[in-house]
Parts: structure tokens; sequence; C-alpha cells
């Protein structure tokens, strides 16, 4: 028998939570569409990428401009892959602070990411290429 998780405000009028939406999978969200879903895969497979490439250059995550509250978020390589994760399974990211006191010399944007990572390949594909 599994028990439930013991909620300290069960019944309480004044619950702090009551007005969240439950959390669980596939609960107050609209599953992703194919199509969204697959970007969200292409970013996991992205960010893998990119987190080989910038890790031996001291980068430790992504800083994403948050539409919501128009404050800069800081996620770690593993933080952001959990986030996207969940945003597989629940169809919708997780409620988000920003981070504590953040080096933003540490971080670059997606876009910087990929720029980078395109770089790296043209620079790959030139070196094999003997015409170049």
């Amino acid at each position: 028998m599994q028990e439930e998780p013991l909620d300290p405000f069960a019944g309480d009028p004044t619950d702090p939570t009551s007005a969240l939406e439950d959390d669980g999978p596939g609960r107050g969200a609209q599953p992703l569409t194919a199509e969204e879903r697959q970007d969200v895969l292409d970013d996991l497979a992205d960010l893998d990428v990119y987190e080989a490439l910038l890790t031996a250059r001291d980068i430790r995550g992504l800083v994403v401009d948050c539409e919501d509250c128009r404050v800069p978020h800081y996620f770690a390589w593993d933080l952001l892959r959990a986030n996207l994760q969940h945003l597989l399974v629940a169809g919708r990211t997780r409620v988000h602070e920003p981070a504590f006191d953040p080096d933003p010399a540490e971080y670059v944007t997606w876009e910087y990411a990929r720029g980078y990572a395109d770089g790296m390949q043209d620079a790959v594909e030139d070196a094999d290429d003997p015409d170049a």
C-alpha cells in the first residue's frame, strides 16, 4: 500500500499553497504538441553538446531571459536539463526563482552556445577538408 505524502496544511483554509495547481504529471497543463515535444527533445540534445563544449571553458550553464518576470535566470546544466525533462512529462515548466548571486560571466545565452557549437563544427569540418 502506497501512502500519500503528508500535507501539513491539509484542511487548513489559510494553506499558502492553495492557489497553486497540482504539479503532478499531466495535471493542470495541456500535453505538448508533437512539434513542441520535438523542440524540447532537440533542446535536450543541443544542451548535451553545449555542456560538453562549454564546460571546458568554465561556463556553468545558460542564462534565459524570463518573459514572466523580466529577470534573467541562470541555469546550471543539470538544472536546465531537469527542467526540460519536466516539461516533457508535465507539459509546463516548473515554478522558478532567480538564482542566488550568480556570476554572469559563468553563463551564456542559448544563442551564444549555438553559435559557439556551430563555429566548432565548422572548424572541425575545415580541418578535415584538405582543399580548405
